[in-house]
């Protein structure tokens, strides 16, 4: 197989997790006042957004099909 098969296989893969796994986001903050120090961290899990996902699987097909005509060819 080709290059361009390859890509287009972990690109469609990638669009099908993105729908899956969440992705772990965290946010910190801190004050200081004087010499003392408040932080608070805030761990979060969050899902991509479908359109990202359709258009990781759409990119994914696309990349496919031209591997496959370009090995035909």
């Amino acid at each position: 197989m080709r290059l361009l098969t390859w890509i287009g296989i972990v690109v469609l893969v990638l669009g099908i997790l993105s729908f899956v796994v969440p992705v772990p986001v965290s946010h910190s903050r801190s004050a200081n006042v004087g010499d003392a120090s408040i932080s608070i961290t805030t761990h979060e899990n969050r899902k991509l957004s479908p359109a990202v996902g359709t258009v990781l699987c759409g990119a994914g097909v696309v990349l496919l099909i031209a591997g496959w005509r370009k090995a035909d060819a």
